[in-house]
C-alpha cells in the first residue's frame, strides 16, 4: 500500500480546483449512450449534486454515493443543543457509510497488490480510494456520469494514487476490461440501473474463475407480493428500476456465479435513515425508505459470489 495514502485527508473546494488546475488529468472519453434511458442516467448523475453526497465526503475526502449501516454512536453526536451538533450528526452519517463500503470489501475475500478491481457504477470514487488503501491493488471504476468521473479521477490525482485508481465512463454492461482480468468486482448501489442478466453476464466474463462478486443493494421483497408504493417512489426519485431478492439469485445462477453470503442488511441500515431523517440534508426520499423497511416490502442485502 502507498504510504502516502494511509489516511485520507479532506481538501477544500477551494483547494482542489487550484491542484486541479496545475496537475489537471485528462479529461475523461465519454462515448455516446447505447440506449436513450443510459443517456437519461447520464444526465442524471451529471447534474446531481446533493449536499447529502457532497458534505458527507467533506468530512474525510471520502465521496461516496450509497447508504450507511450501523449502530449510531450517540455519544459522539454529543448535546442537540450544541453550536456544533449538525457538524457531529454529518460526521456520523458518514462514518455509517464508510462503514457500508467496509462490508462490501470485507466480502471480497484475499485480494493482493498484484490484483485488479472493478467498481461497477463508481461514483465519485469513494469506494475505490479505500479498497486501493486497503489492499494496495489498482483498482478501475466505471460510471456513466463523465461528472463523477473527472471527479473521482481529480481526487486520485491529489492523493497521488491515480496509477492505481482510475474512473471510466463507459456502460458497466460492456466494460473495456479483459476476459478474467477482475480479481473482484462489485457493484454498490448501482444495479437496479441495468437488466441483471446482462450485468452479471459481463461481471462473469471480467471475473477470472474463482474471483469473487459483492453487490450491496436495495431489492424488493417478493413475499411481500409486489414492488410497494413506497418502493414505486424510490424508482421514481431515483428513475432506476429495483429488482427483487429472487431476480438477484436467479440471474447469478444464469452466469456461473455462486453465492457465498446472502446478508440482511436492513436492520443494520434502519439507523442511518432514521438519523438522516432528522438532519439538514433530507432530500424528501427519507420516508419511502424507512416505511418500507418496516413494512418488510423493501431489503437492503449483501451478496457475495464466486465466480465459477
Amino acid at each position: 500500500m502507498d504510504s502516502s495514502v494511509t489516511s485520507v485527508t479532506s481538501t477544500s473546494s477551494t483547494e482542489r480546483s487550484a491542484t486541479a488546475t496545475a496537475t489537471a488529468p485528462p479529461t475523461v472519453s465519454v462515448p455516446g449512450p447505447a440506449t436513450p434511458y443510459q443517456g437519461d442516467i447520464a444526465r442524471y448523475w451529471d447534474g446531481e449534486a446533493r449536499p447529502v453526497n457532497l458534505r458527507l465526503g467533506d468530512v474525510d475526502g471520502l465521496y461516496h454515493h450509497h447508504y450507511g449501516i450501523g449502530d449510531v454512536d450517540r455519544a459522539a453526536l454529543g448535546d442537540p443543543e450544541d453550536s456544533e451538533s449538525e457538524k457531529k450528526l454529518i460526521a456520523e452519517l458518514h462514518r455509517l457509510e464508510s462503514a457500508q463500503a467496509d462490508a462490501l470489501l470485507d466480502h471480497l475475500g484475499a485480494i493482493s497488490s498484484d490484483d485488479t478491481l472493478v467498481d461497477a457504477g463508481c461514483g465519485r470514487g469513494g469506494s475505490m480510494v479505500m479498497a486501493h488503501q486497503r489492499f494496495g491493488c489498482k483498482v478501475e471504476g466505471v460510471t456513466l456520469s463523465a461528472k463523477q468521473a473527472d471527479f473521482a479521477n481529480r481526487r486520485a490525482q491529489e492523493l497521488r494514487i491515480q496509477d492505481h485508481v482510475r474512473a471510466r465512463v463507459c456502460n458497466m454492461l460492456a466494460t473495456p476490461f479483459g476476459t478474467g482480468e477482475a480479481a473482484a468486482s462489485w457493484n454498490n448501489e448501482s444495479s437496479m440501473y441495468v437488466d441483471l442478466q446482462d450485468l452479471f453476464a459481463e461481471h462473469s466474463r471480467i471475473l477470472e474463475v474463482g474471483g469473487r462478486y459483492v453487490t450491496i443493494t436495495g431489492c424488493w421483497n417478493p413475499r411481500y407480493g409486489q414492488p410497494s408504493k413506497w418502493v414505486s417512489q424510490i424508482n421514481a426519485h431515483f428513475e432506476c428500476n429495483i429488482h427483487s431478492r429472487r431476480e438477484y439469485l436467479r440471474a447469478m445462477a444464469d452466469n456461473r456465479l455462486v453465492p457465498q453470503a446472502v446478508v440482511d442488511l436492513t436492520p443494520a441500515t434502519l439507523p442511518y435513515w432514521e438519523l438522516r431523517a432528522t438532519s439538514s440534508l433530507v432530500t424528501g426520499i427519507e420516508e419511502a425508505f424507512i416505511n418500507s423497511y418496516k413494512d418488510g416490502s423493501f431489503q437492503y442485502v449483501l451478496i457475495a459470489a464466486d465466480r465459477v
